[in-house]
């Protein structure tokens, strides 16, 4: 193997499936603003919309992620910029 190849600063970090709240805890370099406390200690955190923990793959339930909100959630939000930008 090479010499001096792999990132030295690996740490504990925990990613969080925002799906069902679910935390994991692994050692990973991933850049991070957010902390979190597991318990009682406080850790970097990443935070996931799916994971295997959510995923219809791992879980064998369907799930439907409302995308359909969303889109209609921005465009009344910003229709009325929209409406000028078009004119």
């Amino acid at each position: 193997m090479k010499k001096d190849i792999h990132p030295e600063n690996y740490r504990l970090i925990a990613f969080k499936d925002m799906s069902n709240d679910t935390i994991s805890l692994v050692k990973s370099t991933a850049a991070t603003k957010d902390t979190i406390e597991v318990d009682g200690i406080e850790y970097p955190v990443v935070k996931l919309e799916i994971s295997n923990t959510s995923h219809p793959f791992y879980t064998g339930k369907v799930k439907l992620v409302d995308t359909a909100g969303r889109v209609d959630k921005f465009m009344t939000r910003y229709k009325s910029h929209l409406d000028k930008k078009n004119k």
